[in-house]
Order: C-alpha cells, then structure tokens, then sequence
C-alpha cells in the first residue's frame, strides 16, 4: 500500500503539472507531494503499530517486515524534509519561467522515494539490482538538475560513470554467486552457502570474490572507501535540496540492503556451525576504518560547507560501518538508531546551509557563516546543535548515536573488536576540527555585513523541528531505541 500511494500520487504530479498553471501550480505541487508521503509513511507506521505479520511478496521477490517498515517509514519523512527545502519563496516565482521544471522535480523525488521503499524491501538479487539502479537513475538526473549550470553538469556526469562501474562489478559479483548456488533468492542462497561452507570448513573463495564485487555497488550508495569518489563533487555540484536528500536517503537504503542481504544471504548472523571461520567481520572493519580515516582526513581542508559536509557523510557512513561487522542484533539496533539520528542532525545542517545561501547570493563557503551568531542567533544556535551532535558530543543525539555504535563493539568482544572502537573514537576527535571551524566562524568571527538574515519561515520552521529532537534525543532517548530493537525482525 506505501507503494501503491507513491506511484497513483507520482501519476496525479504530473496530472497536475500538465493541467494547472499560475500561482496555483507550486502550492499544488508541494500539496500533493507531501499528502502522499504522508499517506505512505503512515501506512508503514500502522504496520509497525498493529505489528503487522512478516510476509514474502511476489514469489519472494520482497519482503514485508518490520525492518522493511520502519524504513519505509523514515523514507516518507526525509522526503517532506526535502519537499520543504526545496519549495521556492514567493520572490522566486515571478515570471513564466520561475516554476519551469518544478513538477518534474517533485515527480523524480517521489520516484526515488518509491526506489527506496523497494531497495528496503528486497529478498531477491534480481530485485536488488533493479531497486538500486531506479534510484542511482533518477539520482543521476537530479543531480544534473541545474542544467544551465556547470558544476551540476559535471556533478551529474561523474555520478553516471561511478554509477556504471559499481553496477558492472556488482553485477559480475552476482553472477558468481548465481552460478554457484543456481539462486537469485536470498533465503536459498543462504542455506546452499551454509551447506558449502561448512563442507569445506570456511567460506569458499568464490563466495568471497562475489561478496567483494557485490559490496562496489553497496559501498557506492553508502560512499564507503574506495567507493566514495563520486561524493564530494556530486555534493557540491548538485542543487543543495538534492545534496542533502542524498546524504541521508540512498545511504540509509544502502545500508538496509546491506544489512538484509548480509543476513539473509549470507547468513552472517551466526547460522553457521562454530567450525566454520568467516571473514565477514574483517572485511567489514577494514571498510569502517577505510571510510571513517578518509572522509574525516580530507574534510579538514575543506573551505565549502556542502564539500565539507560530503567528507563528513563518508566519514559517518564509517560510524555505521562498526555495527554492521559485528553481525548481531545490537549491532544492527545501533545502525537503526545512528540512521535515524543522522537524518535529523544531516538534514538540518544542510538545512542551515540552503539558508545562509539563500540570503548571502549562492555562497555556500565558510565565510558566509561568518558572524552568523550576531546576524541570525537562532539559525545559528540550530546550527551549533547539528554540529556537535555530528561530532559526537553530549547532551546531543549524535552522542548516543555513537555510544550504542561502540558498544555493540565492546560488548562484542575481541582484540579486533576494542582496536575497531579506538580507531573510531581517534577519529571523532579528528571531526571536531572541521566541524568547529564553523562554529568559529559563527561566533569569533566578524561579519562581512552587519545586517540580520531574514529566513523563510518554511526554512526557520522545519530548522527548528530538526533541531528539537537532536537535543531532545540526546537526553531521553530509551523509548526510541526500545522502538528500534523491536523492528529487527526480517522475514525469512
């Protein structure tokens, strides 16, 4: 049903697009595309509020879960986020071409959207693949959307060539596990992997060679090491709407068919018999440190916000990366709930960015931030909070964040385990230098002009209730990641 809402609201966008013209367009627009997230997200509340029965779809093509659910869930909202961002001020809608290309812009979100709902959902190789390019496609587009514009262009350009290279290795990698387990499902490759595995008393080289390939396509869309270099000039070159709805959406999708395929497919929570030695774990941890060091290391350099906050995302994917090699169900729970508190702290920093370039001409560096503390107080205190809590420090969502994430490692155990733990703790150390070079900006630095900045009243709005529960969860978090260790259950 989340589904079928996004597609007959995708249908009725363009409906409207074609049809409506005037000031009633863009109002329109937003109109719709919000009533049908909203109608989308809370389908897949009521699932998880009924606590709905696990159920395989389409052959076994989908699946429908409270894993699935709750990120259908979040998908819904990030996408209004971004929907708000997005809408134009009244200023910008003078003239017969101000609302050109609007429309198509709202109808690529929803599809995306939709993509993301099935990346979720997917039990099925075949599956897999399709969800993944319906969202890598249309993330190639917007990201060109700016087409008079050349950074977007190029943007756009350097995407679709990643793109098809991740999608060619993860291809050749799927093609390896299908000729040895003769499956595209999941659950079937799971028990004929096991079954060999534990013949030969470790993992067969080729599973691990078509695992290796399989995570260039992973590692792309979450922007793990070496799968990231597409990253910081997509950011920069995109529409700042588009930037921060890919920071948070793709890589949250990524990171729930990471965890499903890791499980299902591969049965990497533990089915297998003690015999039988994985290297899952050290593939995973190596990533981790991999994409953790170099996101945090090249951000420092940075002079653009959107650049810096690129670098930041790469390294945050490492944060996740730690839960995931450890390969039980805390582990997963601190992804789950890193996931959730990276959207709001992610989402509103970019938020503060989209308004400080509204009112500073396009200027998205360091130096439009300057005196932002005298200039905008409230914008600036929102600010502060997204970037302490990005960093790690209490009272803050991001703390938690990152307690849950490195105790799944220490409650885990093992040499490699606590080496894993320190090296992310070193690097959150490292992440507080760039990210206070902003907030030096803000509040030590003199503004280049002293007049106030006036902010939407869409932008102040939706800064504020991003900002809330950053704090808030910061301090009374246990209902939510309760919630949260609730919704590990996938269908199998």
């Amino acid at each position: 049903m989340p589904e079928l809402g996004l597609i007959v609201g995708i249908l009725v966008l363009i409906a409207w697009d074609l049809a409506v013209g005037g000031r009633a367009k863009m109002p329109g627009l937003v109109a719709i595309s919000l009533i049908t997230l909203a109608y989308a997200g809370g389908q897949a509340t009521v699932y998880l509020v009924r606590d709905e029965p696990s159920k395989v779809l389409f052959g076994g093509l989908m699946a429908s879960d409270r894993f699935a659910h709750v990120f259908r869930a979040l998908f819904a909202g990030v996408t209004a986020i971004i929907i708000l961002f997005s809408a134009p001020g009244q200023e910008d809608l003078k003239g017969p071409e101000a609302q050109k290309g609007i429309g198509e812009f709202h109808v690529l979100l929803l599809t995306i959207a939709l993509g993301l709902n099935m990346m979720a959902m997917s039990r099925n190789l075949l599956m897999i693949y399709l969800s993944l390019e319906l969202v890598s496609i249309i993330s190639f587009i917007m990201a060109g959307y700016k087409i008079e514009d050349r950074k977007s262009s190029e943007a756009a350009m350097k995407y679709v060539i990643f793109g098809g290279v991740a999608s060619g290795i993860m291809l050749y990698g799927m093609s390896w596990l299908f000729g040895l387990t003769q499956s595209l499902n999941l659950a079937e490759i799971s028990r004929r992997v096991v079954a060999l595995s534990e013949a030969e008393h470790r993992v067969p080289e080729v599973v691990f060679v078509a695992v290796v390939c399989m995570l260039a396509g992973f590692g792309y869309k979450i922007s793990a090491a070496p799968f990231h270099m597409w990253t910081p000039d997509v950011y920069e070159g995109a529409p700042t709407p588009v930037t921060a709805f890919l920071s948070v959406g793709p890589k949250a999708a990524g990171f729930a068919i990471l965890l499903r395929f890791f499980s299902d497919g591969l049965a990497a929570r533990g089915s297998m018999s003690g015999s039988v030695g994985t290297p899952w774990a050290y593939v995973g941890g190596l990533l981790a440190m991999a994409t953790m060091s170099l996101g945090n290391l090249s951000a420092l350099g940075q002079s653009n916000v959107k650049r810096m906050l690129a670098y930041s995302s790469i390294a945050h994917a490492g944060y996740m990366l730690l839960g995931f090699c450890v390969f039980n169900e805390t582990g997963t729970a601190a992804i789950l709930f890193y996931i959730a508190t990276y959207c709001l702290m992610n989402l509103g920093a970019f938020l503060v960015v989209i308004a400080v370039a509204d009112r500073s001409d396009g200027d998205e560096t360091i130096e439009a931030f300057h005196g932002l503390g005298t200039r905008s107080p409230v914008l600036a205190i929102c600010m502060a909070i997204f970037l302490f809590s990005l960093t790690g420090l209490p009272p803050f969502a991001g703390f938690v964040g990152k307690f849950y994430i490195f105790a799944s490692l220490l409650k885990a155990g093992g040499s490699w385990n606590w080496f894993l733990a320190v090296v992310g703790v070193l690097n959150s150390v490292v992440s507080l230098f760039y990210y206070a070079r902003v907030m030096r900006a803000m509040y030590l630095t003199a503004p280049d002009k002293t007049e106030g900045i006036e902010v939407r009243p869409t932008f102040g709005a939706t800064t504020l209730v991003l900002a809330v529960p950053t704090l808030v969860l910061g301090v009374y978090w246990g209902p939510v990641y309760d919630f949260v260790t609730q919704s590990l259950t996938m269908v199998r």
